[in-house]
């Protein structure tokens, strides 16, 4: 079955191009397109879609705070989001993040890494534009940041690599290659980690790690 995604952007142009290049790739259908914040929440609730790409800067209601109202904590049955930016160091894109976005991107990101970032998130997983990763959660952690919850059991040597390989944006594949591991074995270490820490996702995986090495 196709991945259905909504596209909230503000511009018709930015919407137009995404869902070109979504209706292009196997597996994603394009549902519904939404202008602001309010309509893109309003046609979530109501089309249900698999993956929702959020614009951050749009009127009536922004990204981040329709972002917490479909995957914020407390939501009972949240809609995976992307977050979707043209600023590589964009304060906005690290509280959507703690807004329970799924991931981010550039809008320069090219269809192969959007397509991915929609599967990612459509199958409960995240990704992080790996260019902009680090800078980004580094330059705005420190005026962001919340207190870092203690693992509820040790983290082992072999999932600190994997870990620390999450939080510079790589990829399952890359950290298999990487640490040479296989694939399932990446995907046990990073559902343990997520146990240990009680976080949802990658996306929060990796803010977990950045803020541990700032304390």
């Amino acid at each position: 079955m196709s991945v259905r995604v909504l596209i909230a952007d503000d511009q018709e142009l930015v919407r137009t191009g995404l869902r070109m290049i979504l209706d292009a790739q196997a597996g994603i259908e394009v549902v519904a397109e939404a202008s602001d914040g309010a309509q893109a929440v309003a046609l979530a609730h109501e089309l249900r879609p698999d993956v929702c790409l959020m614009d951050i800067r749009m009127p009536v209601l922004d990204g981040i705070a329709a972002t917490t109202l479909l995957a914020g904590p407390g939501v009972p049955d949240p809609i995976p989001v992307v977050v979707i930016t043209t600023f590589d160091l964009d304060e906005y894109v690290y509280a959507a993040l703690r807004a329970g976005a799924r991931g981010f991107l550039l809008k320069n990101a090219g269809a192969v890494l959007l397509a991915e970032a929609v599967h990612a998130a459509a199958r409960g997983d995240a990704l992080i534009d790996p260019n902009v990763t680090v800078r980004l959660i580094e330059a705005f952690a420190p005026a962001t940041r919340a207190p870092v919850a203690e693992p509820t059991s040790p983290i082992t040597d072999r999932e600190q690599d994997v870990l620390a390989a999450v939080a510079r944006g790589l990829g399952n594949t890359e950290i298999g290659r990487e640490l040479h591991i296989s694939l399932s074995t990446v995907k046990t270490h990073i559902a343990s980690l997520m146990v240990k820490l009680e976080v949802r996702n990658r996306v929060e995986l990796a803010i977990w790690e950045h803020e541990r090495r700032r304390r």
